[in-house]
């Protein structure tokens, strides 16, 4: 029997491996369960989908599997990127809602994500009750109604417009429309294709669809995430193209990656120092900041700058998204590349943080390279690596006890000033400089993190971590 096991961001497996519609089905029998217990059912649910392969389909089914046990459902019309449908839930007042992808994981697995009514992602109490609930479910154990619940209706819906509203709504967007800029967005075969297009085109502004038709086997990249290496069409054509601006988003729109008029890329962590400084400097807003232990340091020179509190919380919107509730924090964001503002769904949105940087251009007429060059001026340089590293089965535990044995004094030729077991194992260095390991909670990785003042220190850093989990540079 196949074990189900929540990650930091839903159930991900190998399609036809572990991803079966025999486990769909559990999975969403368990989510139906879990609802009538929480006294959710009434409000029904929302099920949307991207662009994977037969992700419709196991759409479908999840709704089927809903509906028989007793929670009427909104099913998607159209695949469309995670956060819409986790303002879906939001705007039609649902019990929760369901979201068909992995992300921006390789073409060959698919995934469940469990939203709250609030939007945000699922925490671990919900996806605990519904993994236990599953295997008295592929026994046969449990009936599809849970012992009475009436069948409930499924319709069909399109969570586009409300959507797209609900971004005019925290962008001007015809500001944006207005500007003349040349903008390439690259939605990398995945379920945002078309929405900046939708949201900002047919003025002044031109933009410029990239890898915008759905292929679900991701062809050219190891998998639809939007970081360089996976981004080669975007960087040459804002490269060769004349653009002002390359945008991308991941396989479900919920991740997004950034790229300057030369055709460099920006990483992660200075795009959530942008987007930072661009709410505090530019807009002129004040609230909490919230951010991953992953993210970068610059995040908190800028808050303490402006006086508004850093709260740091482990890897994963499931963390994040409560925090920025709790705090009605002006934004949240982590490595990963997403990002969060106050005012929307407590849930990362590719195509809003793409807005928000066109928008930060429009109003101080800075270039993409020239913002990157000012936020290095107040704040003094800060370079950022990461290395994943593929495991074998039976690998994890191994690495684990040499990393929790090890007690480096130096790493990248800096002391180290002190250790922490938050999320991974996180070494701070002199300076406020880090390096962090820790294991992927949605892939079979160990991830290798670093953020020092030059790039040659963090390839030693990150040369340093590897070394101490003793696997291969």
């Amino acid at each position: 029997m196949t074990e189900i096991r929540f990650g930091t961001d839903g159930w991900r497996a190998r399609i036809a491996e572990d991803y079966t519609f025999a486990n769909l089905r559990a999975v969403a029998q368990a989510t139906a369960e879990w609802m009538r217990g929480a006294g959710l059912a009434e409000r029904g649910a929302v099920v949307g989908y991207d662009t994977r392969f037969r992700s419709a389909d196991f759409a479908a089914a999840a709704a089927e599997a809903l509906a028989a046990g007793g929670v009427p459902v909104a099913l998607a019309a159209a695949p469309a990127p995670t956060p819409a449908l986790s303002h879906a839930v939001l705007d039609r007042g649902a019990g929760a809602g369901v979201m068909i992808t992995a992300s921006h994981n390789p073409a060959d697995w698919n995934g469940f994500k469990i939203k709250q009514a609030s939007g945000s992602s699922a925490p671990s109490g919900v996806t605990d009750a519904i993994e236990r609930a599953v295997p008295a479910i592929l026994a046969g154990r449990r009936a599809a109604d849970g012992g009475g619940a009436a069948r409930a209706p499924i319709e069909r819906f399109d969570p586009a417009p409300r959507y797209l509203a609900a971004l005019r709504g925290l962008v001007d967007v015809e500001r944006i429309r207005g500007a003349g800029l040349r903008v390439a967005v690259d939605s990398m075969h995945g379920a945002a294709a078309g929405l900046t297009a939708a949201a900002v085109g047919g003025g002044a502004t031109e933009v410029r669809e990239l890898r915008a038709e759905a292929n679900p086997s991701f062809p050219g990249m190891r998998a639809p995430e939007p970081i360089a290496e996976n981004l080669g069409p975007l960087l040459r054509a804002v490269a060769g193209g004349g653009f002002d601006a390359g945008l991308a988003t991941d396989g479900d729109g919920d991740r997004f990656g950034f790229v300057d008029e030369a055709g460099r890329y920006l990483n992660q962590l200075q795009v959530f120092a942008l987007l930072v400084r661009y709410l505090l400097e530019v807009r002129g807003e004040r609230g909490a900041i919230v951010r991953s232990i992953t993210t970068s340091r610059m995040v908190d020179l800028l808050g303490r700058r402006a006086g508004c509190p850093v709260h740091v919380t482990p890897v994963g919107f499931r963390r994040l998204g409560p925090k920025l509730i709790a705090e009605r924090a002006l934004i949240a964001g982590e490595e990963s590349g997403g990002y969060a503002v106050r005012g929307h769904v407590p849930e990362r949105d590719g195509v809003l943080s793409g807005l928000l940087l066109l928008d930060c251009m429009v109003r101080t007429g800075r270039t993409a390279s020239q913002l990157l060059a000012d936020l290095h001026a107040e704040l003094g340089p800060h370079e950022y690596g990461r290395a994943d590293v593929e495991l074998r089965a039976g690998e994890r535990d191994a690495i684990a006890e040499r990393v929790a044995a090890a007690a480096p004094e130096t790493i990248a030729g800096l002391p180290v000033v002190s250790r922490d077991r938050t999320d991974g194992f996180r070494y701070v260095l002199e300076g406020g400089w880090w390096l962090l390991l820790r294991f992927s909670g949605t892939e079979p990785l160990l991830r290798v993190y670093a953020e020092l003042p030059s790039a040659e220190q963090v390839r030693r850093a990150l040369a340093d971590g590897r070394a101490l989990a003793g696997v291969a540079s």
